[in-house]
């Protein structure tokens, strides 16, 4: 048996996209348990009208954050492989179908990661997909964390784990794979079992994601390497290769070029694919991606540097356990 689990909260606008993808899935699921956290909008209403189509249960849960929305989804689902998705994402027809077969054809597999794509409205998005999301053949298999909007596990899996960590608001589903690694489930990469979903449609709510995806690294100890590289090349060798220009020659300040090719000739080779989701783009939107890279790679780099330290501040006045501890 397969169980369908997501959780929402306010998403009346985009609800309709990910249910309708579920009506086409040539591999139906046997039940359907979605948890909504409290909408104030007409979500709920019109799941339940779904529920004349799709072996739907909607539990209505107010205050309920992702993890624990998750985590109850699971406990009331019935199936033993439970896949798990996302509110305003569009799937695949045969994502369910590609991202179970694994778990149907091997009893000793645990879990399976599907892939995500952007699905672009504006020109902005498109860049902001670039920027930040993946190419499929840039993903190691054997090192791939899944995200959420797009993993199916085993239940006893999870319960072994004890399923999503509830005390962290972002970044949850990477906590739950790192605990499932560490338990030494196995896990496969589905490569074609695609979920499509909007990128943020604006440079202030693409900081705030990142802000708050950083704050929940610094909450979990995520990625600590990674966020010192980060501090050190914008606070250390920025102003040092800037400084050492002035006063010892300014050819130097090349290295700036040098390092924003760096940094960005992965979004740029990424632009070509991820543009072919809008429909007959036009000169001008290329042009503005192109301009739009390098702006975006800086805001979310900043963002994360100032969410960062917050968590790091929450953690130490709440002391969390360790998530390899959990």
């Amino acid at each position: 048996m397969i169980s369908l689990i997501a959780t929402v909260l306010n998403e009346g606008e985009s609800i309709h996209r990910l249910m309708e993808s579920i009506q086409e899935q040539t591999l139906p699921p046997d039940e359907i348990v979605i948890v909504d956290g409290g909408s104030r909008d007409e979500t709920v209403a019109i799941l339940r009208g779904y529920r004349r189509q799709l072996p739907l249960r909607v539990l209505v849960e107010p205050g309920c954050g992702i993890s624990a929305g998750r985590n109850r989804a699971i406990a009331a689902a019935q199936g033993e492989i439970i896949a798990v998705t996302d509110a305003g994402v569009r799937l695949n027809a045969d994502w369910l179908e590609r991202i179970t077969a694994p778990l149907l054809a091997d009893r000793g597999l645990d879990v399976v990661g599907g892939f995500f794509r952007a699905a672009p409205r504006t020109a902005f998005e498109a860049a902001l997909g670039a920027a930040t999301l993946p190419l499929v053949d840039e993903i190691d298999p054997a090192a791939f964390l899944p995200s959420s909007r797009s993993i199916a596990f085993r239940k006893a899996a999870s319960e072994a784990v004890g399923g999503y960590p509830e005390w962290l608001d972002y970044c949850e589903d990477l906590i739950f794979d790192l605990r499932l690694r560490a338990a030494g489930r196995r896990f496969a990469f589905a490569r074609q079992a695609v979920v499509h979903f909007q990128p943020r449609p604006s440079l202030r709510q693409f900081y705030r994601q990142y802000f708050l995806y950083a704050r929940g690294d610094g909450k979990a100890r995520l990625w600590s390497k990674r966020h010192l590289i980060r501090y050190s090349t914008y606070l250390l060798a920025v102003p040092l290769i800037f400084l050492l220009g002035w006063l010892v020659e300014p050819g130097l300040w090349l290295l700036y070029g040098l390092g924003g090719v760096l940094h960005l000739q992965r979004p740029y080779r990424r632009l070509p694919v991820v543009m072919r989701a809008l429909p007959k783009p036009s000169a001008a939107a290329w042009l503005g991606c192109f301009a739009l890279l390098p702006l975006i790679r800086l805001v979310g780099d900043f963002a994360k540097m100032l969410g960062y330290p917050l968590g790091w501040r929450w953690r130490r006045r709440h002391s969390p356990p360790d998530w390899w501890l959990i």
